[in-house]
């Protein structure tokens, strides 16, 4: 399937691009993606239990892996919180699966947004980086007729990069599409 070519892909091509770019001694310490979460934060989910379970439903589709319910930690009284509630939903993604997932994201959903001119370039210091999707309509395995309300998402790719400019030259070579052009 395309899970392959795109780890192909990354030894074939990505590995010596890199190595030449930053100049490492051995293919080790080029920098790898090693995990993709999708994370989506549901205050309203205190309020109506259904929430919960349409994201929960709506992620395993996107992701093709089973989500899981994020719980609060603590209970607040001014948001109607209790310790323990489901909140939020996530999945984390590695191996094939995250592959998957990421050309997916890169040829498929990202193209779908309206007036899309590319994502923001600014990673978290450690490598690592986090795009926000305001609508999970742009994936096509959610039925927009089905769709209740509308809800965004957190997709955080996480990677074995020491900086930022080894993270941004890995994301960049697997595809994700940078509005400001660095290094």
């Amino acid at each position: 399937m395309s899970t392959t070519t795109l780890k192909k892909d990354y030894q074939e091509r990505i590995v010596p691009a890199l190595t030449q770019q930053f100049s490492y001694t051995t293919p080790m310490q080029v920098p790898k993606l090693k995990k993709i979460v999708i994370n989506q934060g549901l205050g309203a989910a205190t309020q109506d239990k259904k929430i919960i379970e349409t994201a929960l439903n709506e992620l395993t589709a996107i992701t093709g892996q089973k989500a899981v319910a994020t719980l609060s930690r603590k209970d607040i009284s001014n948001f109607k919180l209790r310790k323990k509630m489901p909140i939020g939903a996530m999945v984390t993604l590695r191996r094939d699966k995250m592959y998957e997932f990421l050309e997916r994201l890169v040829r498929v959903a990202l193209p779908r947004i309206r007036d899309f001119k590319g994502i923001e370039g600014k990673l978290d210091g450690r490598g690592n980086y986090t795009l926000g999707i305001t609508e999970q309509i742009i994936f096509p395995e959610i039925n927009i007729d089905s769709i209740s309300k509308l809800m965004g998402m957190n997709i955080t790719f996480v990677t074995s990069a020491n900086t930022d400019a080894e993270g941004y030259a890995l994301l960049k070579e697997f595809g994700l599409p940078f509005k400001n052009a660095k290094n």
